[in-house]
């Protein structure tokens, strides 16, 4: 199969979907990988590095028109539209319920797409979002460490246990990767830490890993209104489901909260949890409302987009490889997991949340594949 890997267009995107390792693993399972000229400058890999491994450098034009397998990162962007038909099989990150038009478009093509954020694994996790929900969440805490710098419109406070001086607190929503990727760092750092989570499962397994300054709550409203009250830092690390109206932490809770603290926003859903919380990106990353400092960056992974690029790559290769080696027909049926994620297939939508957000019509993956 002919796997094209594709140079970002979205701004402040530094990250490629392949690696000169993984790319040349490709390679040598037969295929032809191409890659966009300059796709992996932004993660400090070069293009004389993807061809020693055996990759063809191409202009964009080429990348997209012979490539079968649109090997990317981010979602489509309106200018790449032009280039999809029902020939491709997208794979990458896609959020389609929250980007209608690119869905729409999708659909209209005909081609099939597969979002990492939807695949899963035997255990029901996701493997392709984890290791970028790790990078989120600790680059969130770093952000929190950045912006309380009273130079960078924060309290002027250390996120540290300094000698002398009462320990910051940090509240932290959600005891999931990125919540225990935050967790570990203000933690580490001697920070007063409270995890507020609802899975006492998750609580349990967190309470193994993390120091004795990590305080595990229940998520309650009672509980919430404390942490809004004392904490310089709140980072919010729960997906919030689009189709919902209500909101975790309103915009009235924020007179409850210390003047001059910091709201992180690492699952980044516009108004979602958290109300005032909208996406925001790396030149202009932070807002106030209400007094309180927000930061809303929706690709926080690609501040570090060598490491980002490598995690991602690794966990992405085997459905990369699954497709183009079995087809994508059968890597489908073979892979339960895989077929999780199919978000498009040759005009019918596959992903129910999608589906329900907007009433498009659904299809149930699990029996499109019986028509195969």
């Amino acid at each position: 199969m002919i796997i094209s890997v594709i140079k970002e267009i979205k701004p402040y995107e530094n990250r490629v979907a392949a690696t000169p390792t993984t790319a040349g693993e490709l390679v040598r399972r037969g295929h032809t990988v191409l890659v966009e000229r300059g796709a992996g400058l932004g993660s400090y890999f070069s293009d004389a590095a993807y061809e020693a491994v055996g990759a063809v450098i191409v202009e964009k034009e080429e990348a997209w028109s012979r490539g079968e397998l649109i090997y990317k990162v981010k979602e489509i962007f309106p200018e790449e539209y032009q280039y999809i038909d029902d020939q491709k099989i997208i794979l990458t990150y896609i959020h389609s319920n929250a980007h209608l038009d690119q869905t729409e478009y999708l659909l209209s093509s005909g081609c099939t797409s597969i979002a990492y954020e939807d695949v899963i694994d035997e255990d029901g996790a996701f493997p392709l979002l984890s290791p970028m929900s790790e990078l989120a969440g600790k680059g969130g805490f770093l952000a929190a460490l950045h912006f309380s710098q009273s130079v960078h419109g924060g309290q002027g406070i250390l996120l540290n246990n300094v000698c002398g001086v009462e320990s910051p607190v940090v509240t932290i929503i959600g005891a999931g990767v990125s919540g225990m990727g935050a967790a570990q760092l203000a933690g580490n750092l001697g920070n007063r830490v409270q995890i507020l989570e609802v899975n006492t499962k998750a609580m349990e397994a967190a309470a193994k890993r993390l120091p004795y300054n990590v305080e595990l709550l229940y998520s309650n409203r009672a509980n919430l209104e404390k942490c809004l009250k004392n904490s310089d830092v709140i980072i919010n690390c729960i997906l919030w489901d689009k189709t919902r109206k209500d909101h975790l932490i309103y915009r009235e809770d924020l007179k409850l909260m210390k003047p001059g603290a910091l709201i992180v926003d690492v699952a980044c859903d516009d108004h979602g949890a958290i109300e005032t919380c909208r996406s925001t990106n790396h030149a202009e990353p932070v807002y106030t409302e209400e007094g309180i400092l927000h930061y809303a960056v929706d690709n926080i992974p690609s501040a570090f987009a060598k490491t980002a690029s490598e995690t991602l790559a690794n966990a992405t290769i085997p459905y990369a490889a699954a497709i183009a080696g079995k087809g994508v027909r059968q890597a489908l049926k073979d892979h339960a997991g895989l077929r999780r994620g199919l978000t498009t297939y040759q005009g019918k939508l596959t992903l129910k949340e999608t589906a329900d957000k907007y009433g498009i019509p659904f299809t149930d993956p699990n029996q499109l594949i019986e028509t195969f």
